[in-house]
């Protein structure tokens, strides 16, 4: 088997987590290849010590991967898609931050899971993807413009609100006075469309949701859309530039310029392992807080 390995490094909590995945893997002969950034990390700390093929580019990955493994938190994993992006290599979130809905591998069992993955003991989740494309042409999202858990839109250098000019498929829907608008994916609907009102969506439904950042308008709601739907944006307001957000990933676009926002022709694969699902996951961290049956 020939796994690939993604991390971020958070002082003394990731360390014990590191090394028990690497003990492990290679007492069962797994080729490993390390992102090269991480590793100089973690020989740095000194966790590490043997030598290690890395990749650094997206190039890197093809299909002879048959995993990659990401040690850290969901943002962690919205990083590991820009080296992913369309081979189909699933993608493991081993969970070493805080709140995880992607990163759900918990470090109290992690021998338990390895072994699963070794067995290939577990599912895939198709996980949809949002694409961005600008007019006029913006150099920085030439190379990354796509998103796992949404594209948003929101004000720069003021504290005024923008316009947003929304169309789908071409109809005018509204123009929404806001600190900005989120598009997001049924993987996003759990992070920042959450926190501003949107709905939960769990992975399979094939819908997208348009949720605004504090509008000004009470009945400014968030809308279910279906996934095949294009979107176009156009921004105004009292400063020339707005920002443009795709995960985590920011870029400064001029206003009137027009986005268009559609699913992508690829999906990420997530790992899923029985213990480890969705809906297990919801109930514990935004439904009850606790699993009542565990």
């Amino acid at each position: 088997m020939k796994i690939a390995i993604f991390g971020q490094y958070y002082q003394n909590d990731t360390r014990p987590i590191i090394k028990d995945i690497f003990v492990y893997l290679n007492h069962n002969h797994v080729e490993l290849v390390i992102e090269e950034a991480f590793l100089k990390i973690l020989y740095a700390e000194e966790i590490l010590k043997k030598e290690y093929k890395t990749f650094s580019t997206y190039k890197d990955l093809d299909s002879s991967f048959d995993l990659l493994i990401s040690i850290g938190g969901d943002g962690t994993i919205l990083r590991a898609i820009t080296y992913v992006r369309n081979t189909g290599i699933p993608i493991l979130g081993v969970n070493a931050g805080r709140l995880g809905f992607l990163a759900k591998v918990q470090k109290e069992n992690i021998e338990l899971f390895l072994q699963s993955i070794l067995n290939k003991n577990y599912t895939v989740s198709k996980r949809t993807l949002l694409s961005l494309e600008s007019s006029p042409k913006n150099t920085e999202i030439r190379d990354i413009n796509f998103a796992l858990n949404e594209i948003s839109v929101s004000r720069k250098d003021t504290t005024s609100m923008i316009t947003v000019e929304t169309y789908l498929n071409g109809e005018y829907l509204t123009s929404y006075w806001a600190d900005g608008l989120i598009i997001s994916t049924p993987t996003g609907s759990t992070g920042y469309s959450l926190s501003c009102g949107g709905p939960v969506l769990t992975p399979d439904v094939k819908s997208l949701v348009i949720t605004p950042i504090a509008p000004h308008n009470l009945n400014a709601r968030p809308l279910v859309i279906p996934d095949k739907t294009e979107i176009k944006l156009k921004v105004s307001g009292r400063e020339p530039q707005f920002l443009v957000s795709l995960d985590s990933r920011i870029a400064t676009m001029d206003n009137e310029t027009v986005l268009t926002i559609k699913k992508t022709q690829f999906k990420i694969n997530m790992v899923e392992i029985h213990d480890e699902t969705f809906l297990k996951t919801l109930r514990n961290k935004l439904l009850w807080g606790v699993d009542k049956r565990n």
